[in-house]
Order: structure tokens, then C-alpha cells, then sequence
């Protein structure tokens, strides 16, 4: 088990991956705003719990253990985005800083019975994209479908 803050660099880690192709320690530091020494002692530790391969100066790769947590991190921060977002109807930008905080400070049992709630209340089920639970999410859809519902 790693802290809420190990999760939030393995998050970010994950995210950059996506959209880079790769991850380095600077732009870690830049999207956490944070320090460089900061990093490489998260990268430490996330290498100590076998969730990253890193040499110092070296690539950054998340183990197949690294990126599954990843996703359920990012899973939990979409399911507490999209209570915020639309079932309590916050403005898209507060409910991102909400779920951001929320996710950081809630147990994993409240975070497994928030996303039963949602799944339920916005009936996921029925989703053209093929929502599941137990992989990666599509907001987009889940906003379509509750617009969708309410006209």
C-alpha cells in the first residue's frame, strides 16, 4: 500500500504516458509543481514498491502493477468527477479541484460505495462506449447520457 501523495505522482506519471509517450522528471515536477529532488524521492519509493523501473538520469517506465494502480487511481478521481460533475451539477472546473481533493482524503471502501451510487444513478449499464467498472472510464459519455435523460 503507498500514500495518497506516492498515488498522486503515480497518477500524474501515468497521465504523462499517455500524452507524451514518456516520462521524465521535469515534467513530472512542472504538472505536480513541485520539486525536482521531490520527484526522485517518489520515484524512490515507487520503484522500492516495484510500481516503476528507473535508473537515476534514466527512462521512467511503469510496471505492469504501476499502470493497472494507475488506472484505479484515475478511476477513482472520474467517479467522484462525475458525482460532482453530474449528479450535484458543479461547474466542470470546481468539480475537477473538488474530486481532486475529495480522492486524496476518502477511504477506498466510501470511494467503492460512491462508485455503486453513480454507476447506479446514471445507469451505466446502458452506455454505448461499453462502460465498465473495472475499466478505464469515458466521461464524456456519461454527461451525454445524463443530458440525454433529462430533455
Amino acid at each position: 500500500m503507498i500514500s495518497k501523495t506516492l498515488e498522486e505522482y503515480l497518477k500524474n506519471m501515468y497521465v504523462l504516458e499517455k500524452q507524451n509517450g514518456d516520462i521524465r522528471v521535469t515534467d513530472i515536477a512542472k504538472k505536480m509543481n513541485c520539486t525536482k529532488p521531490s520527484v526522485n524521492k517518489a520515484l524512490k519509493n515507487l520503484k522500492d514498491n516495484n510500481l516503476i523501473n528507473y535508473e537515476t538520469y534514466g527512462k521512467i517506465e511503469l510496471t505492469h502493477d504501476g499502470r493497472d494502480l494507475a488506472k484505479k487511481i484515475l478511476e477513482a478521481y472520474d467517479i467522484v468527477f462525475v458525482f460532482l460533475k453530474d449528479v450535484l451539477e458543479l461547474e466542470s472546473s470546481d468539480a475537477k479541484n473538488e474530486a481532486e481533493k475529495i480522492k486524496l482524503t476518502v477511504s477506498d471502501n466510501t470511494l467503492n460505495e460512491l462508485a455503486k451510487y453513480v454507476h447506479k444513478v446514471l445507469d451505466f449499464n446502458s452506455l454505448d462506449c461499453g462502460y465498465d467498472l473495472n475499466k478505464e472510464k469515458c466521461r464524456c459519455c456519461s454527461r451525454r447520457t445524463l443530458r440525454e435523460n433529462k430533455i
